[in-house]
């Protein structure tokens, strides 16, 4: 670094004439001033400046020197703008990759106001309900709902903890009643999500006692949106997090059930390669999504109850 100041204090006392004031400006002290230019002369092995009681003036060689240096360090100022008016005004295509649902409700709604608010960035979401390969596939932001990562080059940034909740539609309990006891759900038709880790077994808690329940589906599937449209046409008993069945709870489309019994909770992280600089499109993306689920108060809905039926 002490070459781009010598060349820099150079530039300065080759345009104003004086090697106080070119000290001045760079906020270095005469005698440091001295040393550096000193030490540039010495490692060049030419004389670069004549001084004299009366007036500074540039050899022959200073002059040659001066005019190289000059465009050098007006290309490293442009190059250092380019960067700063990048980290601004973020550009490039950004991948993102989450689970079809997620897509679904929480990342495709936000894509909107991201992109008017930085218009030079393109997504592209990867909806995939498998975790992919951050490296290897290039992506940029995963949103997944596990706590640890393999690969010691991916960061983690959580952004919130949901339940999963057991819920059906009103015509389905109308036609098959409600489930009163864990029991009681082996004889209900239930819809079951097969990524999930031991599907056909629910791990249940409550007050400290824990129980676990094997269940057969009706109907089993490897994406949420199937078991979740299946729910709402009555077919069964669906079990998903709160993310995705949220708002069909509040607008009553579907009903939770045996709600005072917890089953494993799931965190929602985002994950992304570890970079002491990450670039301003994945910066921006992972702000503003966790500025939204603070926003939304997502935490504090998806880890409430709905109550006991």
């Amino acid at each position: 670094m002490d070459r781009w100041t010598e060349i820099e204090l150079f530039v300065q006392v080759a345009e104003i004439g004086s090697l106080s004031r070119a000290a001045e400006v760079l906020d270095l002290s005469n005698a440091a001033a001295s040393r550096h230019l000193s030490a540039l002369e010495e490692r060049l092995g030419a004389r670069l400046v004549e001084r004299n009681t009366r007036r500074l003036y540039l050899t022959d060689t200073g002059q040659e020197f001066f005019s190289r240096a000059k465009g050098i360090l007006a290309d490293l100022k442009d190059a250092e703008s380019a960067v700063n008016a990048t980290a601004l005004n973020p550009t490039g295509t950004l991948r993102i990759t989450a689970s079809l649902s997620f897509s679904l409700h929480h990342v495709a709604p936000l894509l909107r106001e991201y992109t008017q608010r930085y218009p030079n960035v393109s997504v592209h979401v990867e909806a995939a309900n498998r975790y992919l390969d951050i490296i290897d596939n290039n992506i940029d932001v995963a949103i997944r709902t596990r706590e640890i990562e393999p690969d010691s080059n991916i960061t983690i940034r959580r952004l919130a903890e949901t339940r999963r909740i057991l819920a059906a539609s009103p015509r389905y309990f109308a036609q098959h009643g409600f489930p009163k006891t864990l029991e009681d759900l082996q004889h209900h038709k239930l819809l079951i999500y097969t990524y999930a880790n031991n599907p056909n077994e629910l791990r249940f808690t409550r007050d400290g006692a824990s129980t676990t329940v094997t269940v057969k589906g009706l109907l089993e599937s490897n994406d949420g949106q199937i078991l979740r449209t299946a729910a709402l046409d009555g077919l069964g008993i669906l079990v998903q997090p709160s993310y995705i069945v949220y708002n069909d709870i509040v607008a009553g489309r579907l009903v939770p059930v045996l709600d005072d019994w917890d089953l494993p909770r799931l965190t929602i992280n985002l994950a992304y390669p570890s970079r002491k600089h990450l670039s301003a499109k994945v910066r921006t993306f992972i702000d503003f999504v966790a500025e939204h689920f603070d926003k939304q108060d997502y935490e504090r809905k998806w880890t409430g109850r709905f109550g006991v039926y």
